[in-house]
């Protein structure tokens, strides 16, 4: 699909997440603009983007092979969609064979505050930092298509933007374009901006004057891997998902194994563990991003109820949140889970209330729910039954 260059593309974007092609004029693209790259980093600033760097996408791409290793030993879990798309992910040019530079562009979320703080008040649940605001997902796209447009009316070109959806390896990339580097959790981190950028990139005909690759700034340190308190990272840069709370609380479908029920405390959406130990986070700021701030029904919530909202009243508190793509079931399943844990007896009835559900995964999780209360009472009122921590290098069983 084609427009003119007064009218770049707006279409919905296909399964995939990537927009159609924005053509401006017929003229190849060239080194030879002089300037585009500090315009086009402008632009993006202007935007909202706090950080805008340039990759050639004309390189070998060794994140392919990572990959692959990932995939072969099933440390994706369910995701299969990792597996079905691996082909089209083992080279930005593999989505897109014209494409020669690459804009990866970084949208800073920091919290004001260390979000594990969220962890110490059980009758509570903690949601990721990521999900208390809108969806990055629709923000961050909306701002790619406008840079997209301004762009290819400038510089005769075509274009495709991308954010997180499509199976294109933004972390990779974003560190071959000097954004950050993928550390020990293999999360991207940044020297300006800690672990909490997220990222968007547009994929261009142009040949753009590329930046320098970020190097590995992690040295000695485990932070990361000692905080996680599922040992998912059975090395540094190695990620089994199938142990990780992000994974469990968001794409795992059916209930968990009970190891991990107790290991998840509070957690309901997400975990930031391996992201807020992180040293480098002193030079992170909060973001600025008004969309992305924290509502205040998300900061917090109470537990009971959580636990009672219907579907109606589940998309109705998750409108335009990232939260509402995992549906109410999956959600009040992670709910019941931190029930279980908070140690307080008066959220018994809460649980109680979920055994006649109709969603099966949810009758199994308030079950559980009420096993651990149990526990709580017969070791008298006050007490918590110890939530399971596995040591880094340990090996629990994990989901299929």
């Amino acid at each position: 699909m084609t427009t003119s260059t007064s009218e770049p593309s707006v279409l919905t974007p296909h399964s995939e997440g990537c927009e159609p092609a924005t053509r401006a004029g017929a003229a190849r693209p060239s080194l030879a603009k002089r300037g585009a790259e500090a315009r086009i980093r402008e632009r993006a600033l202007e935007l909202g983007f706090d950080l805008c760097r340039f990759a050639d996408l004309t390189a070998p791409w060794p994140a392919s092979a990572r990959l692959a290793e990932f995939i072969a030993a099933e440390r994706h879990g369910s995701m299969g969609w990792m597996a079905e798309t691996a082909e089209r992910r083992v080279h930005p040019k593999a989505m897109w064979g014209e494409a020669r530079s690459a804009v990866v562009l970084g949208m800073n979320y920091g919290p004001d505050h260390d979000p594990r703080e969220a962890q110490t008040d059980l009758g509570r649940g903690a949601v990721s930092v990521y999900a208390q605001g809108d969806d990055y997902h629709e923000l961050i796209k909306g701002r790619l298509k406008q840079l997209a447009g301004w762009l290819v009316a400038r510089f005769p070109s075509e274009v495709k933007v991308f954010v997180d959806t499509a199976p294109l390896m933004e972390k990779p990339l974003a560190q071959r374009a000097g954004l950050g580097w993928q550390g020990k959790h293999t999360n991207l981190l940044s020297r300006t901006h800690g672990n909490w950028l997220f990222l968007g990139s547009i994929l261009t005909t142009l040949e753009l004057q590329p930046d320098p690759p970020e190097t590995d700034h992690c040295g000695s340190c485990r932070a990361c891997l000692d905080a996680c308190p599922t040992a998912a990272f059975p090395a540094p840069y190695q990620l089994d998902a199938r142990r990780c709370l992000s994974y469990l609380t968001i794409e795992h479908a059916g209930p968990w194994p009970e190891e991990f029920r107790a290991a998840v405390g509070n957690r309901i959406y997400g975990c930031d563990d391996c992201l807020a130990a992180c040293p480098w986070n002193k030079f992170a700021q909060a973001g600025r991003e008004l969309r992305l701030q924290a509502r205040e029904a998300l900061k917090r919530p109470r537990l009971a109820e959580l636990a009672r909202l219907d579907d109606a009243a589940f998309r109705a508190l998750f409108t335009k949140s990232p939260v509402k793509r995992i549906g109410r079931d999956r959600f009040v399943r992670n709910v019941l889970y931190a029930v279980g844990n908070s140690g307080d007896p008066a959220l018994a009835a809460v649980a109680a209330e979920r055994l006649e559900d109709a969603s099966e995964v949810v009758r199994d999780a308030a079950g559980w729910a009420l096993a651990r209360l149990e526990l709580t009472r017969e070791a008298g009122e006050g007490a918590t039954p110890p939530a399971e921590r596995f040591p880094a290098g340990a090996r629990p069983a994990a989901p299929s």
